[in-house]
């Protein structure tokens, strides 16, 4: 399979005849037939190109809530799907297979952006999400396949680290509905060192969401024993979310696995995700959830008024949804942040995959 030769944006010419790349702050200078650090943006031709428009890693209709957005149209199904490459280097990384693939063969689908919008009503899903690698690295065909989405009521979602430069962030939020930023660590260190790049523009990304935005978003972060767990950590991020951002941006704290580049590390202990959920509570956080671990308290959204729990998950499924027709609890009144409908979604734990035609 050819790759694709779509013209990409947000570069220019240096003095010395090299092209920068500006849509991340990586800022590859690259000469004639380069790629990238994502390895999916590449000089050819003296223009930039984006080699994986329209093909994909593969196409699958998930619960909404394993992005995880637990605010977003609770139980409703989304149709995910991404590339290949990405622009960070996370030693972590739990799709490597995909991020880190410089195998273009592995991208055996093809899609135009209207056959995914297509495929996303005939299905019945509420949105499609851009994920399984970073979206930033494919903004062009993402900004197309959300106009495409748009244009017959489906809503789009980015999961991302979030690491991009300031104005291709606004061109590409400007089409999201809702996203979830991982959030790796609080620290600088962490960033350079486990992820090649650097906390800031992270923290950039999320501030510019709740500021000059209204795409809703929530928060994951990984926690990884040992590198980003402590109490002294946990503590400084909730505090900043709850300074920068407000008590009403959901925060996920999900277990790392022994995988890629760190199989030495232990598994995350639920225990540590229970502690970390406390701590953000405890710094005026309404609503943390524990992901990839059984645990009931930290799967339910509770009212952050009464504190009844309103929104009963085991897993991906809803067990209880007690939400008024405006989003608000029907013991106190007060509002729930997020986007929901009168009714939740039935569409439960399962993973359907599909395939799409060009």
């Amino acid at each position: 399979m050819q790759e694709s030769s779509y013209p990409g944006r947000y570069w220019h010419w240096l003095d010395d005849g090299r092209m920068q790349c500006d849509l991340c702050p990586r800022d590859c200078r690259l000469h004639e037939g380069q790629r990238g650090a994502c390895f999916v943006r590449m000089r050819q031709g003296g223009q930039m190109i984006l080699t994986t428009y329209g093909r994909s890693s593969g196409f699958c209709i998930d619960p909404i809530e394993k992005k995880p957005l637990n605010h977003f149209y609770p139980g409703s199904s989304v149709l995910s799907f991404g590339t290949a490459g990405c622009n960070l280097a996370c030693k972590f990384c739990q799709n490597w297979d995909i991020s880190k693939s410089r195998d273009m063969d592995r991208l055996m689908d093809q899609a135009s952006p209207e056959a995914i919008a297509m495929e996303a009503v005939k299905y019945g899903c509420k949105s499609v999400a851009f994920t399984y690698n970073d979206p930033v690295i494919f903004a062009e065909y993402a900004m197309d396949v959300a106009d495409a989405c748009h244009a017959r009521g489906v809503q789009a979602v980015a999961v991302t680290a979030g690491y991009m430069h300031d104005q291709p962030r606004r061109d590409f939020y400007a089409k999201m509905d809702a996203a979830n930023v991982d959030l790796k660590a609080f620290t600088d260190d962490f960033y350079f060192k486990l992820t090649g790049s650097h906390l800031q523009p992270v923290l950039d990304t999320l501030v510019y969401l709740k500021q000059e935005t209204r795409v809703w978003f929530e928060i994951t972060t990984l926690l990884i024993p040992g590198h980003n767990d402590s109490n002294e950590e946990i503590t400084a991020m909730s505090r900043w979310i709850m300074q920068e951002l407000g008590p009403d941006v959901p925060l996920h704290f999900s277990a790392f696995h022994p995988d890629h580049k760190m199989p030495d590390v232990p598994a995350t202990p639920a225990a540590t995700l229970v502690r970390a959920r406390n701590i953000a509570l405890k710094a005026g956080l309404h609503y943390v959830y524990t992901g990839n671990v059984h645990h009931a308290e930290g799967d339910t959204t509770f009212c952050p008024g009464c504190h009844a729990p309103l929104i009963v998950r085991d897993w991906y499924q809803i067990n209880q949804y007690r939400l008024d027709t405006n989003g608000h609890c029907p013991d106190c009144g007060a509002a729930v942040a997020g986007r929901f409908d009168a009714k939740a979604g039935d569409f439960g734990r399962q993973r359907i995959p599909i395939a799409i035609g060009a």
